[in-house]
C-alpha cells in the first residue's frame, strides 16, 4: 500500500514535554482561539502520545507530528519532523 493512498492525516504542531518512554514521546499541542462571547484569547492544550521510532526526539523539541494508525491504547500518533531542536543551556545556579 503505497502513502498517497492512506488518504488525508491530521498533522499538528507541538512541543515535547516527556520522552522518558521507550520509542514514545508526550507532544503538548497548544491552539489558541478568540472565545465567541467574551472576545479574550482561550489557549487550550492537548497531550497526546506519538511514537518515536528512533528516540531522537528531547524534552523542548518542537516536532511534527501525523495521525496514524492505533499503535497502543493512548497512541494513535507518529512523530514525522522535528522541526526545532531545543536549546540544551543548563542554568545550574546555586
Amino acid at each position: 500500500m503505497s502513502q498517497e493512498s492512506q488518504g488525508h492525516r491530521k498533522s499538528q504542531t507541538g512541543i515535547v514535554t516527556s520522552n522518558r518512554m521507550d520509542k514514545t514521546v508526550v507532544v503538548a499541542i497548544t491552539r489558541a482561539y478568540q472565545h465567541p462571547l467574551y472576545k479574550k484569547i482561550v489557549r487550550h492544550t492537548t497531550r497526546v502520545l506519538a511514537h518515536d521510532e528512533q528516540n531522537a526526539c528531547a524534552v523542548g523539541d518542537v516536532v511534527q507530528v501525523i495521525e496514524s494508525r492505533p499503535l497502543s491504547r493512548r497512541k494513535k500518533w507518529r512523530v514525522r519532523q522535528i522541526t526545532a531542536k531545543a536549546e540544551s543551556g543548563s542554568d545550574s545556579s546555586s
